[in-house]
């Protein structure tokens, strides 16, 4: 968007005695997007555009075409005329880009790379020296206030303790941003996906286990679709129990810590030391903090297992999937999916919740505090 106000795209235009202010012309905005390598063609182009109008970040300007056409239409970003949804996640997202970039910005800023425990963390701070630079640069009334805003972003996975073992405290504790917001981000990471998501027929599947057939070394996850499939992964987690003793498997990098017993069927032991119930976490004082995680699936889903229910909690991560590099782990449990609070239903509910919901999955989840 801003790169298409700097080139002057996105402009006042007239169109039957009619100003419609900051829009762009669709066969415009293709041939820019060819030019700047943003899409290799026409097709690409569109299929990009249209998913930022199926993300409520563009629209046209009379809302008459709900697609996205190579044509003179006129279009407008949500953002440039106050129709952009403006969600909570949306507004801390916001605030955490803007503090990081005014943060890398400016000389001697307390951004720096650090050491604990004879590790090195880039972008770290104090929590103290943050709350002292939030007050002085205005960005907060007061120190309560500053811890708050902290708290928010630490929640929302924007930033994070360095060995994850605290909230955001007016501390000497050591933090750093999670995100990189400045990579270099290309429109095209949006399509690669396989949006034909659909519920396994089986009502005890892993509705988020990854691949098929996996890369050797690569993962310890199948995806399950049918009862047939099932049994293909019972008959793998057999083979792995035998691989133990010194035998290579495939499936297996190192000694795996999923071992299935065949008659489980992909239902595993818990991971869980004890039941924990919706009271104890909800409890005032309780050593849980909630954290908020945006996971975008890719082409073969999100890469976690939920299981049990009143609460449910995560019972497998793909180490090289896209929840684990969102931050979640096993033993968290769900808290809410999409804004939808879940901590009363089961696993298969919120299996089907997630299914078919968007694929830019926003979960609470609640992390015990080691």
């Amino acid at each position: 968007r801003l790169r298409l106000h700097d080139g002057k795209l996105v402009k006042d235009r007239r169109y039957h005695l009619r100003t419609y202010p900051n829009c762009f012309v669709a066969k415009e905005l293709t041939d820019w997007l060819i030019d700047h390598k943003e899409a290799p063609d026409r097709e690409t182009g569109i299929r990009l555009m249209q998913k930022l109008m199926d993300h409520y970040i563009i629209h046209h300007v009379c809302d008459e075409h709900p697609d996205y056409k190579d044509a003179k239409l006129l279009y407008r970003f949500r953002k440039d005329d106050g129709t952009f949804p403006l969600t909570k996640d949306v507004k801390v997202f916001m605030r955490g880009q803007s503090l990081y970039e005014k943060l890398v910005s400016v000389e001697g800023s307390i951004l720096k790379v650090r050491e604990e425990n004879s590790v090195k963390y880039q972008r770290t701070f104090l929590g103290c020296e943050m709350i002292d630079w939030l007050v002085q640069e205005g960005e907060a009334e007061n120190r309560k206030e500053a811890v708050e805003l902290g708290r928010a972003l630490l929640e929302h996975g924007i930033i994070q303790h360095v060995s994850n073992r605290h909230h955001f405290f007016d501390s000497d504790n050591l933090y750093q941003f999670w995100i990189n917001f400045r990579r270099r981000r290309r429109l095209t990471e949006l399509l690669n996906e396989n949006s034909s998501r659909t519920l396994s027929e089986s009502p005890d599947s892993p509705f988020c286990l990854r691949k098929l057939n996996p890369d050797p070394g690569n993962t310890s996850f199948l995806s399950v679709q049918t009862n047939k499939e099932i049994k293909i992964v019972s008959a793998v987690r057999r083979s792995s129990i035998t691989s133990l003793a010194g035998n290579s498997n495939p499936y297996f990098s190192t000694t795996p810590t999923l071992v299935f017993p065949p008659v489980a069927e992909c239902n595993p032991k818990s991971v869980l030391k004890r039941p924990v119930t919706n009271e104890e976490l909800l409890s005032p004082g309780a050593p849980y903090i909630k954290k908020t995680l945006t996971i975008v699936g890719d082409a073969v889903g999100w890469g976690f297992v939920v299981r049990g229910g009143r609460p449910c909690h995560i019972q497998a991560v793909d180490p090289g999937g896209p929840a684990a590099a969102a931050g979640m782990k096993v033993c968290q449990f769900v808290f809410s999916v999409n804004g939808m609070y879940v901590l009363h239903l089961d696993y298969q509910t919120i299996s089907s919740l997630i299914m078919t919901g968007p694929r830019t999955l926003v979960m609470e989840v609640m992390e015990a505090i080691e």
